[in-house]
């Protein structure tokens, strides 16, 4: 299947950086994008649409979320993270797989309708949320998390090791490559020495990628330093999961000696601006991992500390926050912010052929509808996506050349079916 967009504005990447090109063509072939310019192309398709009043743009990329968490939101509003997790803590125990499903569907269909084409995702159950991958058509970095234990625990049989080896057994690149299994560790706080060690050898020797969370709030990382004589990023790389290809959430409290660390071990910074202000946890020093040549890229955190998955927000809060908190307009431009929200959260998923318009790519593109009030007019096209767009805005969703979600339509999520499962789990919980 061939489809050809024309008169459409579009974000294309040329040389590394943004160009845009006005009443241009995208020709799309398969899963891949073959065509991008001015001109028509010589090439015949099997189906044309007309994209006037639109910008077509990466999908965007959601480096670091928890989608079935959204059954929990509103429960521990206004509450520090310690507090907050003691809260969410007791009511996931109860959560059933068809409560795992149920959230990861109304996620799905959420971040399909607001422009994300991959999500990287780290919570429970991952075994049978996998599913809801294959059924949508989106991509998804899952892992099983690795947490807990203690200083007797047997590793070998130990349950969480055991599920995540088999869960990457079974499912890395299922689905055509769209889902990737990543390995995890949640936090430095919450595995046992014992546990962790073992791990980081032996996912050293496995090859993949690691998804963490890393120094989201000062008490974390005082803890770390008083428990350890280190920080939190220092203790990961001294047992040597740095060694792997990684990415961090949060990062709110590096040190510059952490962030030399993992400049120089290429770990990507995922920055959860709603999620950091939300829950108090502070600032991360975004601009200065940039300047540091670090990859930053951008994710929701879960819909329980933020209370959406809506990657615009996300755009719109990183390209403002860090100005306000520094005195200085200057430091956050929206083309590097779009690239976090694409390209660089690409990179850390280990998928360089998405996360840009550009011949030969993943056709994973996203249309704006620019024909709105607050669309109007356009200076400045990536100062217009990230200040402001909505996540209303987006008129289509397309994932490896297929359109999934169009004009409030989802093409392969049955959504009737999916409020009735959700609103069923939503009473389940409220229950007990």
């Amino acid at each position: 299947m061939s489809v050809l967009f024309k008169n459409a504005r579009i974000l294309a990447t040329e040389n590394g950086a943004f160009k845009v090109l006005d009443g241009a063509f995208l020709g799309v072939d398969g899963k891949k994008i073959n065509y991008i310019g001015v001109s028509r192309p010589s090439f015949s398709y099997d189906t044309e649409k007309d994209m006037h009043d639109r910008l077509l743009m990466p999908g965007l990329v959601n480096s670091h979320a928890h989608s079935s968490m959204n059954l929990l939101k509103g429960m521990g509003s206004d509450l520090p993270l310690q507090q907050w997790l003691n809260t969410i803590w007791p009511v996931e125990a109860k959560m059933r797989d068809v409560d795992f499903i149920a959230g990861m569907e109304m996620a799905v269909l959420e971040m399909l309708a607001g422009g994300t084409t991959s999500f990287s995702d780290m919570y429970f159950s991952p075994m049978v949320t996998q599913k809801v991958i294959g059924e949508s058509g989106i991509k998804a970095d899952l892992c099983r998390v690795v947490m807990g234990g203690d200083e007797h625990t047997d590793y070998l049989s130990y349950q969480n090791r055991v599920e995540a080896l088999a869960f990457h057994r079974d499912f890395d690149n299922a689905y055509d490559g769209r889902l990737h299994v990543d390995w995890s560790v949640h936090a430095e706080y919450t595995i046992s020495d014992n546990i962790a060690e073992k791990w980081a050898e032996e996912i050293q020797g496995l090859g993949g990628r690691l998804h963490i969370h890393l120094s989201e709030t000062r008490a974390e990382q005082e803890s770390c330093l008083n428990k350890r004589g280190m920080t939190p990023a220092a203790w990961f790389n001294k047992l040597g999961y740095f060694n792997v290809p990684t990415y961090a959430a949060h990062c709110v409290w590096v040190t510059d000696e952490d962030l030399a660390v993992m400049r120089e071990k290429g770990v990507t910074a995922v920055h959860n601006p709603s999620s950091n202000m939300k829950l108090g946890s502070g600032f991360a020093p975004v601009q200065k991992m940039l300047d540091m040549g670090l990859n930053v890229a951008l994710g929701t955190d879960g819909s329980a500390s933020n209370n959406n998955v809506n990657m615009f927000e996300e755009m719109h809060l990183a390209s403002v926050i860090h100005n306000g908190y520094h005195l200085d307009p200057t430091i956050m431009r929206p083309s590097d912010v779009i690239k976090m929200a694409t390209i660089n959260g690409a990179m850390a998923q280990g998928r360089p052929d998405t996360g840009s318009l550009e011949v030969g790519k993943c056709a994973d593109i996203i249309a704006v509808n620019l024909d709105a009030p607050h669309m109007l007019p356009d200076h400045d096209t990536p100062a217009l996506v990230c200040y402001s767009a909505q996540a209303s805005d987006v008129c289509m969703t397309m994932v490896d050349g297929k359109i999934l979600y169009e004009n409030g339509e989802y093409l392969t999520m049955d959504k009737e079916r999916i409020f009735h499962d959700y609103r069923a789990s939503c009473e389940y919980l409220a229950s007990k």
